[in-house]
């Protein structure tokens, strides 16, 4: 027979969840830069110039894109998933609906999601277009959808299932590096 657990005081179980948020949050798939805000976004940080973006055939394409992730709410996560009825991780979340819009495929990764798409600045996000976080010490680790008003939706592993978030959410606030277009210009 074993003894009983003791019980935490309030302080240890108030530090013992916020070490369990921390870690779930930390679990899902993005990178983490110093401090921050939507409006501090670094631009390209010495990224060569691309010339061969992937692009969307004409800016409805963005507006389906956000409807899409809309639908998509409440799906479950799924370390790489890469469809709803399996769940969805950030960039299988994001490779699904851009394949569903244009047909064509994306990576399977956040990282390379953004080595094959525009870099723009904070200025310049509109609805459809994509932001990455740091949330796994190494850039661009976790990513969404930026639905417009400072929202975005995303698959984090936390909590699990696909839902919107807010940029100035001091969680990705302090963690957002970098957004892209999938649009040949803004």
């Amino acid at each position: 027979m074993h003894a009983p657990m003791p019980l935490l005081s309030p302080k240890l179980r108030s530090l013992s969840t916020g070490f369990v948020l921390s870690a779930s949050l930390l679990a899902g798939c993005g990178t983490l830069p110093p401090g921050g805000s939507v409006s501090q976004l670094p631009e390209t940080q010495g990224e060569a110039p691309h010339t061969s973006y992937f692009t969307l055939d004409n800016v409805a394409q963005t507006q389906e894109i956000v409807l899409y992730a809309l639908g998509l709410l409440d799906v479950g996560y799924q370390f790489g998933g890469r469809n709803p009825e399996a769940g969805l991780d950030c960039s299988g979340m994001v490779s699904y609906i851009v394949e569903q819009v244009s047909g064509r495929r994306l990576p399977h990764n956040a990282a390379q999601i953004a080595e094959r798409t525009r870099p723009i600045a904070a200025s310049e996000l509109r609805p459809g277009d994509l932001v990455f976080f740091n949330t796994l010490n190494r850039r661009h680790s976790h990513m969404g959808v930026y639905m417009g008003d400072g929202r975005f939706i995303h698959a984090p592993s936390s909590r699990g299932r696909i839902r919107i978030e807010r940029l100035d959410n001091p969680y990705f606030a302090r963690r957002i590096d970098g957004a892209r277009s999938l649009l040949a210009s803004n």
